[in-house]
């Protein structure tokens, strides 16, 4: 077997929507320079993604790295970070790497360390000139369109090297299945709210939630909020005295299992959204334009888009909302929220969505990203 490194170095979520490209480099292809049947699949994350890369279907091994020009606050530069990663590259035997990436960043410098630890092929996406860099190199804008849903992005690169996902694989977003969580749900159907964000450009309100909650219950639904260990004090606000609050109880894995089982999850643009796509559950996406919807809405599911498009903070790319008061989200209603869960329960997506993330395919294949 060929041992292929794949690399993103980013979080939860862009590991989720790597998925497509890392199973396709498994699959291997028999009209692939050099290969023989399926590959050994190394990936190479950072610290933010490595709870997500460990639930995903097709990788071998794993190699985690804190790399200073993703990671925010970056880490310090030190020979010794770069060693530990050039060492592993040429222990392992790796004959070539795709290495993944979104449009506002270089895959370059971490050619030019793989290339100095030994790999001989290289793919990636490249706005700049690469030289030597890359062996295969795809031009945005030019080798495919920039308004593609990240998963698509990743999986042509991964298809430029000469990868395809195998018969039968549809190209959604996957993990390894689920665990049962009877024991934290309960029995019955359900709907999960995850109020917390990683960034506050991208959360909205928490009494909103609160409100959204209440009406939920209202109506008759079990809710179910979710949050990490550090969002205890907002699981229990948004929960209030009726819904179950399992904030601080989940890992990635068992959050899994819970969105896995639940009738809609209500949350923002966030990684939870994405581990909700990978596990098939509909999503009722409130999503701040700070990146563009088309790219980065939760991907293959049945979808509810909610939250002003064209606000001023459109593809800002901000942390913190550089817009008074937070027009793009904090416009949003609880009543909207609960009609958008209604609405996704009962497999009917709104217009406004299917207009704001629909695609089409140009050329072969069609798109695989639905609203």
């Amino acid at each position: 077997m060929s041992r292929v490194l794949v690399a993103r170095l980013d979080s939860v979520g862009d590991m989720l929507l790597a998925g497509p490209a890392i199973r396709a480099v498994a699959a291997g292809n028999p009209n692939h320079p050099g290969s023989q049947g399926p590959n050994d699949v190394l990936l190479l994350c950072g610290p933010q993604g490595e709870s997500a890369a460990r639930l995903l279907p097709g990788v071998t091994d794993i190699f985690t790295w804190a790399c200073p020009w993703i990671m925010n606050p970056a880490p310090e530069i030190t020979a010794e970070s770069i060693e530990s990663l050039t060492a592993y590259v040429r222990n392992s035997r790796i004959s070539e790497a795709v290495i993944l990436t979104s449009f506002h960043q270089s895959p370059l410098p971490l050619a030019l360390l793989l290339r100095l630890a030994g790999v001989q092929r290289i793919t990636a996406a490249s706005t700049d000139y690469a030289g030597s860099l890359l062996d295969v190199r795809l031009k945005p804008g030019e080798d495919f369109p920039e308004d593609l849903p990240e998963a698509v992005r990743a999986l042509t690169i991964a298809e430029a090297a000469g990868f395809e996902l195998p018969p039968g694989d549809d190209g959604l977003l996957k993990v390894l299945d689920p665990p049962d969580v009877t024991d934290l749900v309960g029995e019955g159907p359900y709907v999960v709210v995850h109020p917390g964000a990683s960034a506050p450009a991208r959360a909205w309100p928490p009494l909103h939630h609160a409100a959204a909650v209440e009406l939920l219950e209202g109506a008759g639904h079990r809710v179910v909020v979710t949050g990490g260990k550090g969002e205890t004090a907002l699981t229990a606000t948004v929960a209030g005295p009726a819904a179950l609050d399992l904030g601080g109880r989940t890992d990635l894995r068992t959050l899994s299992g819970v969105l896995a089982g639940a009738s809609a999850v209500v949350t923002g643009n966030t990684g939870p959204g994405h581990l909700a796509a990978a596990v098939g559950t509909p999503v009722a996406c409130l999503f701040s334009p700070v990146v563009p919807a088309i790219k980065w809405a939760p991907y293959g599911v049945p979808l509810e888009l909610l939250g002003d498009q064209s606000a001023e903070c459109r593809m800002t790319r901000a942390r913190y909302c550089p817009v008074p008061g937070h027009p793009c989200l904090d416009s949003v209603s609880p009543e909207e929220v609960a009609e958008a869960v209604e609405r996704l329960i009962s497999g009917v997506s709104s217009l406004s969505t299917r207009l704001t993330t629909g695609h089409r395919r140009t050329t072969g294949r069609q798109w695989r990203g639905r609203a």
